[in-house]
């Protein structure tokens, strides 16, 4: 997978994953978020950086956040965005994957950013990809790399940096491809401990991360740490857990003001949305002081940005 993201001067071509990516790559595109956001927020006008490319939206899962940060990221910078129609398009009579890739390619389209329920689908169109750089915006419970890095970037602003922070993230981590790429990144950039707390039926596989310390018990796992990230638990995941009502989730994993003061003073409230308030968060906690939620709804823009940037080589 790794491989398939660069090309052979070893320069990021896809984006897939931040499994192995490395730190240093992966704090250079937080970098050159940051000095996107810097130039926008001064009022500059944003360079044109892709002007005359195409940037096409496969989302083959229902998406607010994700899309229409990636459709603001190419426009700010510049480009052409389709947002193609799955619903009418000729996969739904039966062409390939591969087939619909041939075909947009040769309408000169020079980024993808592709969502599927099916783990490896954006790394499998990355295999059969001519010139295109393709963007992975999830996949199954595989991998959700920007949301990873605009999360990385939300803590690094708020602690300064992210080398020994002390992180837990807590729901269901087993379904979960933004926990997958937020443990990659915290684990690149030199996190001192990574903390994953739910239901025993909802925690990954034992040894599948073996960076990370596992909990059952939610307020020992929130002893002191720096920064704590929630998961959206889905409804259906519930069946699951027959000893747990929505209440009862909450009782014993949800993120409460009371249970939030076992953290560090000013530890830091995380959550990629959409949020069942009262069920893994408390509303005042949601939006609370220590609450960077909206932050790194912003900071998704950028980082997005940054990454289309990087990969179209402007």
């Amino acid at each position: 997978m790794s491989d398939l993201q660069l090309d052979s001067h070893g320069h990021l071509r896809h984006l897939l994953t931040l499994e192995n990516l490395g730190g240093e790559r992966i704090g250079a595109l937080l970098d050159r978020a940051a000095a996107l956001r810097a130039e926008f927020r001064a009022g500059a006008a944003m360079p044109p950086l892709l002007s005359g490319r195409t940037v096409i939206n496969l989302f083959f899962e229902p998406s607010t956040r994700t899309r229409t940060s990636f459709e603001l990221a190419a426009r700010r910078l510049g480009a052409l965005v389709v947002n193609f129609d799955i619903g009418s398009s000729s996969t739904s009579k039966g062409e390939t994957l591969e087939d619909t890739l041939a075909t947009l390619e040769a309408m000169d389209a020079d980024a993808f950013v592709v969502r599927h329920k099916e783990n490896g689908t954006p790394a499998r169109l990355a295999a059969h990809a001519r010139r295109a750089a393709i963007l992975n915006a999830g996949d199954g419970n595989h991998a959700h790399p920007t949301q990873g890095l605009l999360d990385l970037l939300t803590l690094r602003d708020r602690k300064g940096r992210i080398d020994g922070l002390k992180v837990t993230i807590c729901g269901d981590i087993k379904h979960s491809r933004v926990a997958r790429s937020d443990i990659h990144g915290l684990a690149a950039l030199g996190a001192g401990e990574i903390r994953l707390c739910g239901p025993a039926s909802l925690l990954p596989g034992v040894g599948e991360f073996p960076q990370c310390r596992l909990f059952d018990d939610f307020d020992e796992a929130l002893d002191n740490v720096d920064a704590v990230v929630m998961l959206r638990l889905q409804k259906e995941r519930m069946d699951s857990l027959p000893d747990l009502d929505e209440a009862g989730y909450f009782e014993r994993y949800g993120l409460s003001s009371a249970r939030l003061s076992r953290a560090t003073a000013n530890a830091l409230v995380m959550h990629p949305g959409p949020m069942n308030r009262g069920i893994e968060i408390a509303a005042d906690v949601a939006d609370g002081a220590q609450s960077a939620i909206l932050d790194q709804v912003a900071n998704g823009v950028f980082v997005r940005m940054a990454v289309l940037a990087e990969l179209l080589r402007v």
